[in-house]
C-alpha cells in the first residue's frame, strides 16, 4: 500500500478497468494502481497496469484481488487516521522503499524538493531493492549486507557521488525508524561510511583543477550558439549552473539596469548579481529569437530549445535529460578543450575561484546563492550593490584582460565605471580597499583604537562611534574619510 497524488505523466493512460463488482471499495487510478481516497488523501493498494517502454499497459488479471486484500489489511488504521501497522513478519525492503518514495513524491509535488532530487532518491531505492531483494526483511539486514551495497555503488561512482549515495541510503532507513516502521535503528557497520576527507583530497588532486583559463573561455564564448553563449556568460558572470539557466524566468532579469535577481533553483537561497554588457546583449538576442514554448508552464522562461522544450527536464521515464550538458560537451570537443571532470558546471568553479580574489566573501556568496552560517550573517541585513558590481568588474577584467579583440577596451570601460562608482560613495565613511583597518575613538576620556580584519565591520563601527559622538578617525594611513 502506498499513498500519493501521482498522475500519469508518460503519454496517454491505458483504458482504465471497471470495478470487478459494484461494491468493490477501490477505483482504478490513472497511475495504474487501485486506489481509494481516505480522510482527504489518496492511497494506493496494488497495480492494475504496468509501464512497458514508457506506456501504461493493463495487467491480465488486473491485480484487483491482491489490491483488495491489502486494503482490508490496512483499512481500519487508515480510516482511523493512523499509520498502518507493518505485517507481523516484519517490514520488507520493498515496502520501506515504496513508503519513502511516496512521501518524497508529496514533497516534490508541493515544490519542497526538486524533481531531480526526487529522481536521485528513486534511483537509490531501486538500487536497494535490487541488491537486497524485494522480500528481504529490514530487521535481517546486517553490516555485511551494507558492505555489499557500498561495493555495488562504488563500481560506477566517484568518491563524491559515492558519499552522496551513502547519505541517501541512510536517509531512507532513518525514515523507517522515524515513522515507526521499524523499532530500532539499522546497524550499518564500519564499512558503510562516506569516503574519508583524505580520499576526497587525493581524488581531487588526481582529477586536476576544475578550471578553464581566460583564453579557452573566450574561445568557447566565440564558438557557441546564441543560447549557449548567453548561458556560458551567465555561468561566468553570475555563477549560474545548468538547472539555474534552464529555469531562469524573464522576471529575474533587469536588462536595462543590468541586474539579475534570482533565488537558486536548487535551494531557494537569495541571489543577486550585476550583469556585464556582454551578458545583457547576449540575453537580449536570445529573448528576441526565442522559440514558442510547447508548455504554458514554460512561457516565462528565458531559454527554451528550438523545439520549445526546457533545456533541463525529466524524461517520460523519470530520468534527467540535460541538453545543456550535451551541447556544452560538443562545444568542448569542437574547441579541443574537453578533459575529464570538465562540464558546464565548471563555470561556477571558475567564477568562485576568480571572485574570491576580491576578498569580499559575503558579496561573492550572495552572487553564488550560497548560505552563510556564520554569526556575522545574523547581523548583516544587506549587501550594497556597489560590492556586487566590484565582484562583477573583477571577474570581467580577469576574463577579458588579455583579449586582443577588445579586452583592453573592456577593461578600461570597467575601470571607468569603477571610478564613477567610487565617486558616488559619499555616504560611506570608510573605503574598503585595505584588508586591515584601525579606528581610533574617544572612550572614558582616553583615546583608544580598535583593529578590524574586515573593512566592512570597521565601517559599521566607525558610523556607530560617529553617531555616539566618540570622534572616530581612521588610523590606517591608506584609508580615507569621505563626507
Amino acid at each position: 500500500m502506498t499513498d500519493s497524488n501521482r498522475t500519469n505523466a508518460a503519454g496517454k493512460a491505458a483504458e482504465k478497468p471497471s470495478k470487478p463488482y459494484p461494491e468493490f471499495p477501490l477505483y482504478a487510478h490513472n497511475s495504474g494502481h487501485w486506489a481509494k481516497k481516505i480522510r482527504g488523501k489518496t492511497h494506493f493498494f496494488g497495480a492494475w497496469g504496468k509501464r512497458i517502454d514508457g506506456k501504461l499497459t493493463r495487467l491480465e488479471d488486473l491485480g484487483w484481488e491482491a489490491a483488495l486484500e491489502e486494503y482490508k489489511r490496512v483499512a481500519d488504521d487508515l480510516h482511523a487516521g493512523k499509520t498502518p501497522r507493518v505485517q507481523a513478519e516484519g517490514l520488507e525492503v520493498a515496502e520501506l522503499c515504496d513508503r519513502f518514495i511516496v512521501a518524497k513524491e508529496a514533497l516534490r509535488d508541493n515544490g519542497e524538493i526538486s524533481p531531480r532530487t526526487w529522481q536521485a532518491y528513486k534511483s537509490t531505492t531501486d538500487r536497494i531493492v535490487r541488491v537486497f531483494g524485494k522480500k528481504r526483511l529490514v530487521v535481517d539486514l546486517s553490516a555485511d549486507d551494507f558492505g555489499i551495497l557500498r561495493s555495488d555503488i562504488a563500481k560506477k561512482r566517484g568518491h563524491v557521488a559515492l558519499g552522496n549515495e551513502i547519505q541517501r541510503v541512510r536517509t531512507i532507513f532513518k525514515f523507517g525508524f522515524d515513522e515507526g516502521l521499524i523499532d530500532r535503528p539499522v546497524r550499518y557497520g564500519q564499512q558503510f561510511k562516506k569516503p574519508s576527507k583524505t580520499a576526497l583530497r587525493k581524488a581531487k588532486a588526481a582529477n586536476g583543477e576544475k578550471m578553464l583559463e581566460p583564453a579557452a573561455l573566450r574561445e568557447l564564448i566565440d564558438a557557441a550558439t546564441p543560447q549557449l553563449k548567453a548561458m556560458i556568460l551567465l555561468g561566468l558572470n553570475c555563477g549560474l549552473g545548468n538547472t539555474d539557466c534552464s529555469s531562469l524566468p524573464d522576471s529575474a532579469l533587469d536588462l536595462e539596469g543590468g541586474w539579475l535577481t534570482y533565488p537558486r533553483e536548487k535551494t531557494g537561497v537569495a541571489r543577486r548579481a550585476k550583469l556585464w554588457p556582454e551578458t545583457t546583449t547576449a540575453l537580449q538576442v536570445v529573448i528576441d529569437n526565442r522559440a514558442t514554448p510547447k508548455s504554458k508552464a514554460d512561457a516565462g522562461l528565458v531559454f527554451v530549445t528550438k523545439y520549445g522544450q526546457r533545456w533541463v527536464k525529466l524524461s517520460t521515464k523519470g530520468t534527467p535529460a540535460d541538453a545543456i550538458t550535451q551541447q556544452f560537451r560538443k562545444l568542448l570537443d569542437e574547441t579541443k578543450h574537453h578533459r575529464a571532470g570538465i562540464g558546464f558546471y565548471v563555470l561556477r568553479h571558475v567564477f568562485r575561484t576568480v571572485a574570491d580574489a576580491t576578498r569580499d566573501f559575503p558579496a561573492v556568496r550572495l552572487v553564488m546563492g550560497h548560505t552563510d552560517s556564520s554569526i556575522d550573517n545574523e547581523y548583516r541585513e544587506r549587501i550594497d550593490d556597489d560590492r556586487l558590481e566590484a565582484v562583477a568588474d573583477h571577474v570581467h577584467a580577469w576574463l577579458f584582460a588579455d583579449d586582443k579583440k577588445g579586452g583592453r577596451k573592456a577593461t578600461k570601460k570597467a575601470a571607468k565605471t569603477k571610478t564613477k562608482r567610487t565617486a558616488k560613495k559619499n555616504s560611506q565613511p570608510i573605503s574598503n580597499r585595505s584588508p586591515e583597518v584601525s579606528v581610533a575613538y574617544d572612550r572614558d576620556g582616553e583615546r583608544v583604537s580598535k583593529t578590524f580584519a574586515d573593512p566592512y565591520e570597521a565601517r559599521r563601527f566607525y558610523v556607530a562611534k560617529e553617531k555616539a559622538g566618540a570622534n572616530p578617525e581612521v588610523a590606517q594611513p591608506r584609508l580615507r574619510i569621505v563626507g
